[in-house]
Order: structure tokens, then C-alpha cells, then sequence
């Protein structure tokens, strides 16, 4: 491991070198170099974060399969930032000789196609099991508990939820309610399972990773929404609004939705333009809303929406004038709606179809001249003009809870495609014989651990008071892997994998939403890593 740490410092010294020769620039003229930084930078934490995970002590076999899943995952995360930095090396400010040879040498050696094969095989001779994950008795249990909810109670309606496109049913959701599911970021002094005074990101990508692997649209989101809301209210709301709010979230009675993404917005939060504007109706002071939101996931079953309005259109800077508000409103399982403000207004939704992430719908909603009380603006006259800090302070707990997604989503598709290419024979003998779907396993092993480890790490740093920019980067690994992990898990089946009846090709377009939600791709990598590392941070 000695060797790896050093070549893995020798590379992080060429992104530093590159960061320092960019840092002088706007974000937005050189976002193509900003882009692969952030990247890098991100697969490079990962790679960090793996050598510490092998360095833990463990049982010799153990021990000897995490490093070797580590050394992969270095050579593989080695190969594709070299990769990125030498092809445009003059962009970066980096010379030819800047590159060492020996960080080649660890490539090859790591890579050598024997050396893959046989982890490969090890894989095969563990039946997937993964090696030790280093999780205390309490999380350990909170894993077997909701994975045993999973394979029990969400993997046997999964693929009919997907195909025919139909809302969660009660069955998986009261089931979540009787474990407290949608209590895990609400405090235990308002009914949920957080103790009072600390947090436990941890449990939280625990349970997330295990309903995901039972079903990324089936279950796996059904706790982002109630973990954004309850931060942003504790984070803002006064005490009356947490006390009304915060036991209704951790009960899961109402379900609730959150409402930011506009037609011409997208992921830029600060230009928000839905006009919250003060009125009086019938002797009540309180809001009127107008405009439209879209992809509102979980908005027609929801009970309760947390809106991002513009209050203060002449504020600068324009995040600013944001606020937030508790918009409540008759749960539906109808893929449309409509709802009469008493005072006056309506509120509309249409479910936007998707080719994937089935099962909580997500909807395009038009707000007219729709009445909210006063008491509806998060934080009241204080919370005026503090929605977007409010609404940040739930997004990253929501990108490291999308990063434990994608590692159940990538669990699910691994354990597929094994099995699978276990029964599966071609030319006379098992799919799982061939050395190029040994390396396939391999690499997915160590992909699925390294991001598993990373959202880990992530957790435990959000829990001590930090992390904020590392649940972007943990989102931008763990997503881009999953879109690979699901799409070589289908690679395996073959013809079967492109059927609409396997599992595979539906963890194949649910993969795909992850890069996009809780912050694209692209905005984190620029806006978010990006700006971070060039003023470096």
C-alpha cells in the first residue's frame, strides 16, 4: 500500500499543479479544464479514502482482498486522470516531463490482465460477498434490518412498479413508517430516530444504500425528500414550525415533496423566479404564489411541498430575495392535480413521463395566484430572504444520500450480472470462466467498494461538522460509476440484459437520472468543485 499512497500523492501533485495555473481564471472561461479537475479531484479522494480503507486492520484474507481491490481501484483512477491531464497537458500548465514514468509502471503492474483475472476469480469464490466494511454493531443491524425490508417487501413489486409505471404502494410505505424511516434526520425530541444534539449521516447512507438496492424508484428516494425538508426547517423554521412540522416529517404522515427546479432554471438555484408575494385574503395575512415548478418528484402523493419562491425581486445578489415555504395540499396517487386555495388560487400538477426512477412520479406544477398563510414562510418574518441558505443546508445532505443510491443501485446490478454469468453458458462454457468478464467483476467490485467506502467517509465528516463540498464530490464519483456498473451488469446478459422484463435494464435507465437530480452533473463539477478548487479550497 506504501507504494499506491505515493503514486496517488505524485498524481495529486500534478492536479495541484494544474489547479494553481488555472487559479488565477474565471470559472466559466475555462470550464472544460475546470471540469476534468473536478473530476479528478473527485476520483482522487476516492482513491484516498480506499488506501485508508485497506490500511484497516482485518483477518489476512480480509486484508488481502481489500488491498487488492484498492490497488485496482487506484490503477483504474490513475489511468483516466493521467489520461485526462496528457492529452491536453499545455492547458494545464504541465510539461511532458512532469510525468513521472513510474507512475506508468504502478499502472501496468496493477493492470497486468492475470493479476485482474485472478481478483476476478476471487470474486467468483466469495460469491460477490464484499470484503469487511468496518460499520459498528449499530449499523450493522440497521443494514441487515433494511435489507431484509428490501428483499422482503420492495424487490418482489419492483419490476411491476417500473413497468407499469405505477405509484409506490402502501405496503412498502407503511412498512418504511413502522421502522421510522423518515424520522432519520428529524431530532428525537420531535418523534424521529436522530438523537437530539448530534447527527447520523452514517445510518442515513446505511438505509438509503439498502432501499436502493431493493429499488432506486421503489424505495431507495423515499427518505431524501424528509431528510431536505427537516434540515431546511431545523435550519430556519421557528419553533413553532418545527414543533407543527418536524413529527409529521418523522411519521411519514404527510409525505412531502421539494419543489425548486424551474422550466428555464434548471440547477441554478440563485435564479428562482416563482413570485411569493404578500397579501391579505379575508382578514389573513399571508402569500401569493405564481409561476411554475417542474420535476417535483413525489409532488402528487406528497401531503406537503417545501417551495422555493422569489419574495424580494429587486435584491442583489438575486439568492437573496429567495424564501421558503410549507405548502400543504391533499395527497393523490392520480398522475395529475388540482387544488382551490380557500382564499383563492390554484395550484395544478402533471406527472412528466420518464424512462426510468418509476414508482414517486415526478411533476410539472403551475402555481395561480395560489394563497399560503403566513405561517407557511419557513422562519416567518426572519426566514424572509434566507430560503437558498436553507435550501443548501438540505442539498448536501441530499448529494451524499444520492452517492449511497448509486451504491445500492450498483449492489443490486453487481450481484445481477454475477449470478447471472454463474448459470449462463456460451461456447461451452460459464460466462463467469472467460477472463474478460473476470476483470468485468473485478473492476465492479472495486468501483462498488471505493464508492461505498467514499459515502462512508463523507458521512462521518457531515456527522463531525463538515463535508459539504466532499458529498459533491462523493455524488460525481458514485454516479458515474453507477451509469458503468449498471451498463456492464447488462453488457453480462447479453440480448436478456436489453429486455424490459430484466432487472438489469431497469437498473441501467434508473442509473442514468443520478448524475442529473440534486445538483447536475456539470453544475457541480463547475459551479459547486469547480469554484472551490480554483480559490483552493
Amino acid at each position: 500500500m506504501k507504494r499506491a499512497r505515493g503514486i496517488v500523492g505524485d498524481t495529486c501533485a500534478l492536479v495541484e499543479k494544474s489547479r494553481a495555473h488555472l487559479a488565477a481564471c474565471d470559472v466559466d472561461d475555462v470550464q472544460m479544464e475546470v471540469y476534468d479537475l473536478a473530476l479528478s479531484t473527485a476520483e482522487l479522494r476516492a482513491a484516498n479514502v480506499m488506501l485508508d480503507y485497506a490500511e484497516q486492520p482485518a483477518t489476512p484474507d480480509e486484508e488481502a482482498f481489500k488491498q487488492s481491490l484498492a490497488r485496482l481501484y487506484c490503477a483504474d483512477t490513475l489511468a483516466a486522470v493521467l489520461g485526462r491531464l496528457r492529452s491536453r497537458h499545455s492547458a494545464f500548465g504541465l510539461r511532458t516531463e512532469d510525468f513521472n514514468p513510474s507512475l506508468a509502471r504502478f499502472i501496468d503492474d496493477c493492470l497486468d490482465p492475470s493479476h485482474v483475472a485472478e481478483l476476478g476469480n476471487t470474486v467468483r469464490k466469495r460469491q460477490g460477498r464484499g470484503p469487511v466494511d468496518h460499520l459498528d454493531d449499530e449499523k450493522s443491524l440497521m443494514r441487515e434490518t433494511f435489507r431484509q425490508f428490501a428483499e422482503e417487501r420492495v424487490v418482489p413489486l419492483a419490476a411491476d412498479i417500473h413497468r407499469q409505471d405505477r405509484v409506490i404502494p402502501d405496503t412498502i410505505i407503511d412498512g418504511l413508517r413502522e421502522l421510522g424511516c423518515f424520522g432519520l434526520s428529524v431530532p428525537a425530541r420531535y418523534g424521529g430516530l436522530k438523537p437530539d444534539g448530534d447527527e447520523d449521516s452514517l445510518g442515513m447512507v446505511v438505509v438509503t444504500e439498502e432501499l436502493s438496492r431493493g429499488s432506486l424508484g421503489a424505495a431507495g428516494s423515499l427518505i431524501t425528500r424528509p431528510e431536505i425538508m427537516a434540515r431546511a426547517v431545523l435550519a430556519g423554521g421557528t419553533d413553532a414550525q418545527k414543533a407543527r412540522w418536524l413529527p409529521g416529517i418523522a411519521g411519514g404522515d404527510p409525505l412531502v415533496a421539494i419543489s425548486v427546479t424551474e422550466p428555464d432554471t434548471g440547477s441554478d438555484v440563485a435564479a428562482v423566479s416563482l413570485r411569493a408575494s404578500a397579501c391579505e385574503r379575508n382578514g389573513s395575512s399571508g402569500w401569493l404564489l405564481d409561476g411554475g415548478k417542474t420535476w417535483c418528484t413525489f409532488a402528487g402523493k406528497a401531503g406537503a411541498i417545501l417551495v422555493l419562491a422569489r419574495t424580494d425581486p429587486d435584491v442583489s445578489p438575486r439568492h437573496r430575495g429567495l424564501s421558503l415555504f410549507v405548502v400543504e395540499k391533499p395527497s393523490s396517487e392520480e398522475q395529475s392535480f388540482i387544488v382551490e386555495s380557500a382564499p383563492g388560487g390554484r395550484l395544478t400538477g402533471r406527472a412528466i413521463p420518464t424512462i426510468g426512477y418509476r414508482g414517486m412520479h415526478s411533476f410539472e406544477m403551475f402555481f395561480d395566484g395560489f394563497f399560503v398563510p403566513g405561517d407557511a414562510l419557513v422562519g416567518e418574518a426572519n426566514g424572509r430572504g434566507r430560503g437558498f441558505y436553507y435550501t443548501m443546508s438540505g442539498f448536501a445532505g441530499g448529494r451524499l444520500q444520492t452517492a449511497a443510491r448509486a451504491c445500492g443501485l450498483m449492489h443490486a446490478a453487481f450481484d445481477r450480472a454475477l449470478a447471472y454469468a454463474e448459470q449462463r453458458k456460451v461456447f461451452g462454457r460459464r460466462v463467469a470462466d472467460y477472463p474478460l468478464t473476470l476483470q468485468k467483476l473485478a473492476r465492479m467490485a472495486s468501483t462498488l467498494t471505493a464508492c461505498q467506502q467514499f459515502s462512508y467517509a463523507v458521512a462521518r465528516r457531515m456527522d463531525a461538522g463538515g463535508g459539504e463540498l466532499e458529498a459533491s464530490l462523493v455524488k460525481l464519483v458514485a454516479c458515474r460509476a453507477a451509469e458503468w456498473v449498471t451498463r456492464e451488469a447488462m453488457q453480462i446478459h447479453g440480448g436478456l440484459g436489453y429486455a424490459e422484463e430484466s432487472d438489469v435494464s431497469r437498473y441501467f435507465v434508473d442509473a442514468r437520472v443520478l448524475s442529473i437530480f440534486e445538483g447536475t452533473e456539470e453544475t457541480l463539477a463547475l459551479k459547486v468543485v469547480g469554484k472551490a478548487i480554483l480559490e483552493g479550497a
